[in-house]
């Protein structure tokens, strides 16, 4: 068992290419499906007015704990508290840049996820697809390890309701944030 520190990547994390899973999303209306939030609300991303960035991601870890099966070696798999990290970071920069809401979402149920917004201090909500019903219904692109089910990392752009742009694949990890704010910034609305 490797114990490892969700913080550090790596230097030769393989990157993943890009497989065409996302290139269906851009245009296509959110559907109508209640996502558990880590303040105990459920968040409808089909009904929100303005500009929301959701970023996907695998699966945080938690300190001291083991990986799953090869995940170094998985493209794409390391790097979700990274990940995370870097939007809490640009959080008010992503605001001022034309996000009116931001979340992240795993398929993690909510009591795991809370865990994770008190330990890194996120100032915004993760969203649960514990049942994969938000994956399956947009057909967003997953993986699968040690019996998991796991989202792809990828950025999703929406304007009021209905997907403007994606960001797919995303690598490296810690560097999502950025490149969320610079395609904001190069698109305002």
């Amino acid at each position: 068992m490797v114990l490892h520190n969700p913080l550090n990547l790596p230097d030769d994390l393989p990157a993943p290419k890009d497989d065409g899973a996302a290139r269906h999303l851009v245009g296509m209306r959110l559907p109508a499906l209640p996502l558990e939030a880590t303040d105990g609300s459920k968040v409808d991303l089909s009904k929100l007015v303005g500009r929301t960035v959701v970023y996907a991601y695998p699966r945080t870890g938690r300190p001291g704990q083991p990986l799953p099966t090869g995940w170094d070696a998985i493209p794409g798999a390391r790097g979700c508290t990274p990940q995370s990290c870097s939007f809490r970071d640009h959080f008010r920069e992503l605001q001022m840049a034309g996000a009116d809401h931001l979340f992240g979402l795993s398929t993690q149920d909510s009591a795991y996820q809370r865990e994770v917004v008190e330990r890194l201090h996120l100032p915004f909500l993760i969203l649960s697809d514990a049942g994969l019903k938000f994956a399956r219904a947009l057909r967003l692109p997953t993986f699968s390890v040690d019996g998991m089910e796991l989202l792809k990392r990828l950025t999703l752009v929406i304007d009021d309701g209905a997907i403007t742009h994606v960001l797919y694949p995303v690598f490296p990890p810690d560097k999502s944030a950025t490149e969320t704010l610079a395609w904001l910034n190069a698109h305002k609305r």
